[in-house]
């Protein structure tokens, strides 16, 4: 009698055991994900290091709270890569084997570069969604190695820096240009468009890239001007070159004999044009490209097609190119330059009125 009370309560504690356990392997587990696993990240890949990506980040991150991403379990980051196309591959493919990333944005380190493009396919293939930001891949050859292309167009970007020299210098000139990587997209294009811009009485004396060397950027501009001292057109086509061109202007005592004109709106380039040091800036909008690109991953990511009909409405017809504002800056009201000199979709300010822009977006630079 006593054993067999025994077993009856042996059965009833073990039946209530596996009960609860039961229940408690089907409660879902707590995430921040709304399809309950584990928090995804979207990632913007830059090709180097330089001001002009902090204001993406601050338009990435605008753009987390506004279209809340925390709420499908997405968050944003920012990751370096090295200046190298190599640096580009190995980053993708680290990538494609970790499993809390959801969407990649990648500026392109190296346009022509076959084996950069396989590792976005590959990307691609694992699920990752994959579009271009700031700098695309070669369009020609290898368009289907991301969804679309978000940021300036620039080749239009240079054909506004080109009238602008000419504005400067409507008798023509001899100029070089500096920039990073001679390889990728956007020095191509920008280089290709200001010649277009500039017209048939520039004629180009030099184009150097450093690699990302600051060091270097400045030697390529003692390079340039000691190998043509006809030069009398400074041209900066990456971010950073603008201080460069400057510092070497300074110390060879040149500026009244220098039109000096660049891309972007890095901190020391806005000091520089406050004191009168540049003549002419075409300045990208990173923090729009941050937002919107983010924005694009997010719609991608949980496959929200009204907003990608929204922001490629031509996708359909091969339209995956998104343009983000362009701008010429100039020091004051004084300056040759004038608004009908540019493009109509061109935003034209003085240096005044970019400093108040950039103020209410609480942005060092652009």
């Amino acid at each position: 009698m006593l054993a067999s009370s025994l077993l009856r309560r042996s059965l009833i504690v073990g039946l209530v055991l596996t009960s609860a356990l039961l229940f408690s392997g089907c409660r879902p587990t707590s995430s921040s994900s709304s399809g309950g696993g584990k928090e995804k990240r979207v990632i913007l890949l830059t090709n180097g290091d330089d001001p002009f990506w902090d204001a993406m980040r601050t338009g990435m991150e605008k753009a987390a709270e506004d279209f809340d991403l925390a709420s499908v379990g997405l968050r944003v980051e920012m990751d370096k890569n090295d200046g190298t196309a190599k640096g580009q591959i190995d980053k993708l493919k680290q990538y494609a084997g970790q499993t809390d990333i959801a969407a990649v944005a990648i500026s392109v380190t190296d346009a022509d570069n076959s084996a950069l493009a396989d590792a976005m396919r590959q990307l691609d293939a694992s699920g990752v969604k994959v579009i271009t930001i700031d700098s695309d891949i070669n369009r020609d050859q290898y368009r289907d190695s991301r969804f679309a292309y978000l940021g300036t167009d620039n080749i239009i970007g240079g054909q506004e820096l080109g009238k602008a020299a000419r504005g400067l210098r409507p008798d023509g000139a001899t100029y070089a240009t500096f920039y990073g990587l001679a390889s990728a997209a956007n020095v191509i294009e920008r280089t290709t468009g200001f010649a277009t811009g500039a017209g048939d009485s520039f004629t180009k004396a030099d184009g150097l890239f450093d690699n990302m060397d600051l060091t270097k950027a400045q030697a390529n501009v003692r390079n340039a001007l000691q190998n043509h001292p006809e030069i009398d057109t400074l041209v900066g086509i990456w971010a950073y070159n603008a201080h460069a061109i400057v510092e070497v202007v300074k110390e060879n005592g040149i500026r009244d004999q220098t039109a000096i004109v660049v891309f972007d709106a890095a901190p020391k380039a806005i000091q520089h044009m406050n004191d009168g040091m540049i003549d002419a800036m075409v300045v990208q909008n990173p923090y729009q490209m941050g937002y919107l690109g983010t924005k694009l991953m997010k719609a991608l990511v949980v496959d929200d097609q009204p907003t990608i009909d929204q922001m490629y409405p031509e996708l359909a017809d091969g339209n995956d190119i998104l343009t983000t504002e362009l701008r010429v800056v100039v020091p004051g009201e004084d300056s040759p330059l004038k608004p009908e000199m540019f493009a109509a979709e061109t935003q034209f300010f003085t240096a005044e009125q970019f400093n108040a822009w950039l103020a209410e977006r609480n942005l060092q630079g652009s």
